[in-house]
């Protein structure tokens, strides 16, 4: 570590005298014990944080310890550090967004008296919205779920309530779930939770180990809190304060729960909404159905690469990276992480996306217009929130000027679309922009800000209230600019009296201390020194020159200097007038955000399938309960757009009755994980109303995406890369349909060859026969494929709907070099290539001879062989060589040979009576094996 380390970071100095060192260690130390609270403490120009939580930030944001500092002095004394704003605002950027494992208390004081001004955690970050956002976008919208399980015989009923502060929405909901909680999964995500409330008497019971595991698959902070607040009583009181028009339906709602309503109870105490009166009559009540989206759990989120990761050396790593083109400022990113999240089952409102987005691809024109226009609009919804919070100022006013003289413009590009989607476009998005535009309440809101708001000052970073707009402002305007005539005057006078040139030699300063002086350099001094002794007031004499001033300049600044004052405070009332009566117009840019969103993230989905290599496509879409999944040259969308990467497409047709569970089978590397994750993408891609990247598509809606692909230890919960593997299986077994579709890779690797194949088999022959959902399954257990092939050619196993497949490969006759070719084709793999693999790794030659010479070992001794046939008819059924009776008579007559040579009496022969005697059990051994197939590998 650097010795000048903290002259490097510019560490603030923590100055405090003994007296108020002591009275905040009384205060520290009374406070009550939180592992999981950072607390801040606000020192005017800096913080600090003491204790636990200075090491914590010492170590993980400066990375060293020499930055803490004792405050106190003996067994009294606790560790301290100091943090500059700009650090305070990273940390809690850090620790709300990204870690989203703690919580912040900011408080303000000083000596003993201290009071918390701000507190914020990962789902409730309202009070600190201001320094999380103050340069950045807000990507996605902090929500807090609160859960209240009910345990019965026949399973769990959960009561979820859920809170969106950006978009002042309150939800409940009530399902059943199964001892996974795979509901209750799927929900976290598609509200994108962050921070769950649960009673502390629910959290201890031993039924809630698995809601626990489920929350921590989602990364989501479990907030303990007293039973007494899961409450539903006053809760219709309390809502009338909140919600916006009649209360007659939200009492209706809520009375059709059992459990919601004391989930809801608990989330309006803990967020203290009902203590800020800005929150009353601006908030929605809706109930949420898990049935209105396509469910996907944190496993299938993972194995689709669905949002994006901050360890993505590219945003084109993620589904989100890749499709996030929006303009907005914030808007439509949020929107299209909400949708990614939540994709559509009903066919009608997947076309109606599409129909749009064919619009936007179609014409080049209209998508880049509609997208330079979309670039100079805000973020209204911040905004918005921003004015109904009271925390708004001039420039957000302006902001949302400006987003609003936008609309026209392009109402006026979309009037000029007359293709085959016209009366689309028409009705979704003109005609309400239509509305907005000769809306009497946008125009007054425009008039507002162009009467109230002096414009010509923006150019300048000012924002002012324009002077004509008040009379008092313009008579306070007019005095100031008198007097700054006068005192230029007089800047002029005394230019000519001390015969010196204005602006070069005799300057007009204006200073925090002195106010108006006149200032001329040390050169000049000489020349006037003598008038300056009888006729001015000489006020300072630097390196810079002498600073002086006379009676009747100090009087014309004192008199500046009142009414500027004056001038301000009158500025400052204005411009609360004008947020005041802003604030009025909430509502209506509330729907203009909406649709402007809504636009952004369509025009996003048609600029990515019209600006990649090779362009996307259009998919079919048919219900769930009909039609087949058939997607021809389809491609990973992330995969391809990678530079080094010259993607090679393929067919994937999920066919009812004929290959509706694809096995595929083939080497390490050749592109089965990619194969059967691109299908999931493209199917998730095409459900959010996004063109697919491939040839052509059709595609029976899916109501789920299960995904058992890479699992690993979670060391921190207890739990093996099995196990892992095992839990994440029986959400698929639980609590997948035949309008799911199931992607798994590599089931059965944790444990033995036999438990793995036999959990494998057990588990196929599952999805196949009861869940009968189109499933993708990727193995290296070749004996699988006997599913679909049958055990012989006589045999009554084989199941309907399943078809084998692998990833192709060619291997040199000479050189015996592998060449992945990653096409997927009909059939079954007649071979493994882990060998090969371990070639391109460059292992020792002798190692890998050493592995052929003890494969070939293995399969010379296994008593079921498979016969490989480069025929690929012939390949594709497998015969088995030898029938199970055969093996049963052979390995009897096998153990009567071991049998009768153990009691051979070999000490008392010499080696010739031995030789005699084991020769004679062999030559009867190989006359019983003439008719048995089994025992003659043998010989």
């Amino acid at each position: 570590m650097d010795e000048n380390f903290e002259e490097q970071i510019k560490l603030p100095e923590l100055k405090l005298d003994a007296k108020q060192a002591q009275g905040f260690l009384t205060f520290f130390k009374n406070l009550p014990s939180d592992p999981r609270a950072v607390r801040f403490f606000d020192r005017r120009d800096y913080f600090t944080a003491h204790g636990e939580n200075a090491t914590f930030i010492a170590k993980t944001y400066y990375h060293t310890t020499t930055v803490l500092r004792q405050l106190g002095s003996g067994s009294n004394a606790i560790s301290s550090v100091s943090v500059s704003k700009n650090m305070f605002e990273t940390i809690a950027r850090d620790l709300l967004l990204e870690r989203t494992d703690h919580t912040i208390e900011l408080y303000e004081g000083s000596g003993s008296n201290w009071r918390l001004s701000k507190s914020g955690s990962p789902g409730n970050l309202g009070s600190f919205e201001d320094v999380l956002f103050s340069n950045n976008e807000m990507q996605d919208s902090p929500v807090i779920v609160a859960l209240v399980p009910n345990f019965r015989e026949n399973g769990c009923t959960v009561g979820l309530a859920y809170l969106d502060l950006t978009k002042r929405t309150l939800g409940l909901a009530e399902f059943l779930d199964d001892s996974h909680f795979t509901n209750v999964e799927s929900a976290l995500v598609a509200l994108g939770c962050k921070e769950c409330l649960l009673s502390s008497e629910c959290s201890k019971a031993r039924e809630c180990k698995s809601l626990h595991d489920a929350l921590s698959r989602c990364s989501v902070m479990v907030s303990e809190r007293k039973k007494t607040e899961f409450k539903g009583r006053d809760l219709i009181q309390d809502l009338g304060r909140l919600v916006k028009g009649s209360l007659e339906p939200v009492r209706d709602l809520v009375f059709g729960f059992e459990f919601a309503p004391s989930a809801l109870g608990s989330i309006l105490s803990y967020a203290e909404l009902l203590a800020d009166e800005s929150n009353y009559g601006n908030y929605t009540v809706c109930r949420y159905n898990l049935d209105s989206y396509m469910r996907l759990d944190s496993a299938a989120m993972r194995a689709l690469n669905v949002m994006d990761n901050k360890a993505d050396a590219n945003k084109n790593f993620s589904l989100f990276g890749l499709m996030n083109r929006t303009c907005t400022s914030g808007m439509g990113k949020r929107l299209l992480h909400m949708w990614l999240k939540q994709p559509l089952l009903d066919v009608n409102e997947i076309n109606s996306r599409l129909d749009a987005v064919q619009a936007f691809v179609e014409d080049t024109a209209l998508r880049q217009d509609l997208r330079q226009h979309l670039k100079r609009i805000s973020d209204i919804e911040r905004l918005v929130r921003n004015l109904e919070k009271k925390r708004a100022g001039l420039m957000h006013i302006v902001k949302l000027y400006q987003s609003s003289i936008r609309l026209p413009y392009i109402k006026n590009v979309l009037e000029r679309y007359d293709g085959q989607f016209a009366a689309l476009i028409k009705e979704k998005y003109l005609n309400p922009l239509e509305i907005w535009s000769d809306d009497a309440h946008l125009n007054k809101f425009i008039g507002l800000v162009e009467a109230s708001v002096d414009l010509d000052q923006l150019e300048n970073g000012e924002y002012m209230i324009s002077p004509g707009y008040d009379s008092n402002l313009s008579a306070l305007k007019d005095e100031l600019e008198s007097l700054e005539k006068q005192i230029h005057n007089l800047h002029k006078q005394t230019a000519n009296d001390l015969d010196l040139a204005i602006d070069k030699a005799l300057k007009l300063d204006k200073y925090t201390q002195f106010g108006h002086v006149f200032r001329i350099t040390k050169k000049e001094e000489p020349k006037v020194r003598k008038k300056l002794s009888t006729q001015f007031i000489v006020l300072e004499t630097r390196k810079d020159g002498v600073k002086f001033t006379n009676s009747k300049l100090k009087k014309l600044g004192d008199q500046y200097q009142k009414i500027m004052e004056e001038y301000k405070n009158c500025q400052k009332e204005l411009v609360t007038r004008v947020v005041q009566t802003a604030a009025t117009f909430s509502e209506v840019f509330e729907g203009v955000a909406g649709l402007l969103s809504e636009l952004d993230v369509l025009l996003s989905f048609a600029d990515l399938a019209a600006s990649c290599p090779t362009p996307y496509t259009r998919p079919e879409i048919t219900p769930s309960d009909v039609g087949d999944i058939v997607l021809e040259g389809s491609r990973h969308p992330c995969v391809e757009a990678q530079d080094w990467v010259n993607f090679i497409p393929n067919d994937c047709k999920l066919v009812r009755g004929k290959s509706w569970f694809q096995i595929i089978t083939g080497p390490n590397m050749g592109g089965k994980s990619t194969f059967i994750r691109q299908i999931g993408v493209n199917i998730l891609m095409a459900q959010i109303g996004s063109f697919v990247p491939c040839n052509k598509a059709n595609i029976s809606v899916r109501d789920c995406i299960f995904a058992r692909v890479g699992a690993g230890d979670c060391q921190l919960r207890g739990v093996s890369t099995f196990m892992q593997e095992m839990l994440e299986t029986a959400s698929i077994l639980k609590g997948a349909t035949d309008k799911s579709l199931v992607i798994v890779d590599e089931l059965g690797r944790g444990t033995s060859t036999y438990d793995g194949f036999g959990l494998a088999w057990a588990i196929c022959e599952h999805i196949v026969e009861v869940i009968k959902a189109p499933t993708l399954f990727a193995t290296h257990f070749h004996e699988l494929t006997a599913l679909a092939n049958g055990a012989n050619e006589e045999s009554s196993n084989r199941i309907s709907g399943v078809a084998n497949y692998h990833v192709s490969a060619h291997i040199d006759s000479e050189s015996r070099k592998l060449t992945m070719l990653y096409k997927v084709e009909p059939g079954a793999c007649d071979q493994s290539f882990g060998i090969h693999v371990a070639e391109f790794a460059n292992f020792p030659e002798s190692v890998v001879m050493l592995a052929r010479e003890k494969a070939a070992e293995l399969e010379n001794f296994s008593p079921v062989a498979f016969i490989p046939n480069d025929d690929e008819e012939a390949s594709n059924k497998r015969k088995r060589e030898i029938d199970p009776d055969d093996m049963s008579r052979g390995a009897a007559r096998a153990r009567k040979f071991l049998k009768d040579f153990s009691e051979l009496p070999l000490d008392s022969m010499d080696l010739n009576q031995a030789l005699e005697h084991v020769n004679k059990l062999r030559n009867e051994l190989e006359k019983d094996a003439v008719n048995c197939q089994w025992l003659q590998q043998f010989f």
